[in-house]
């Protein structure tokens, strides 16, 4: 008998004596709760998920699409980037005034090669604006999820308000739960027994997104 098979057999033992139950799934876990709490306009939903971004020490910036491409121009330069890497569907209009050498996500580049860039750029699959969340879904202008772990700069660009949900359980409606799904709640930190926080320490030390509404 194998491993397997004395696991099995023993949760078959444990469940011998538990009535079936014939309850679909769907029916048996209450879907009553508030999908979102308040009445807000696009408006405000926009600016409460810039504020609760702000608030986990994430670096907001508000632009318009004509102004992306100075925008995150302007970024780069202020903290000195020479390196930035870029997912394979990332729009080339993004960076087309950065002074940066773009690095393409490869395969075969190891964690050392990544730690050495300087930024990543990515899009995002949804924004939920009560927690102050970004998810990224690993579609073409995301990349893989490495790409957003290792490098200590992060910038993620967010479009207003296509990509801009209230709550968790609309952001949810909107995921595909078989991709690899990454939620970011501020820059990677932690904090010890003491609480003295650390960033970095399992993802980019600096979030820096940007909000872009097409007007």
């Amino acid at each position: 008998m194998s491993s397997r098979e004395r696991i099995l057999g023993r949760v078959q033992r444990a469940l011998a004596d538990v009535q079936q139950d014939d309850t679909p799934y769907e029916q048996a876990v209450p879907r009553d709760y508030l999908r979102e709490h308040g009445d807000r306009s696009v408006e405000e939903t926009v600016d409460l998920l810039a504020e609760n971004l702000a608030d986990y020490r994430a670096i907001v910036h508000r632009c318009t699409t004509a102004d992306l491409a100075a925008t995150l121009a302007g970024m780069l330069a202020a903290r000195g980037v020479k390196t930035v890497l870029v997912p394979p569907g990332l729009d080339p209009a993004w960076l087309a005034a950065a002074d940066a050498e773009r690095v393409p996500d490869r395969a075969e580049s190891t964690q050392h090669a990544l730690d050495q860039v300087d930024s990543v750029v990515t899009g995002c699959a949804v924004a939920i604006a009560e927690t102050g969340t970004i998810v990224l879904d690993g579609s073409p202008d995301q990349g893989r999820r490495r790409i957003t772990l290792v490098p200590d700069h992060h910038i993620c660009v967010v479009r207003v308000p296509d990509q801009v949900v209230s709550s968790v359980p609309q952001g949810l409606e909107r995921l595909d739960p078989t991709r690899p799904l990454t939620w970011i709640s501020g820059p990677s930190a932690t904090s010890d027994i003491e609480l003295d926080r650390v960033e970095g320490v399992h993802g980019p030390r600096t979030l820096e997104v940007v909000l872009v509404s097409g007007e």
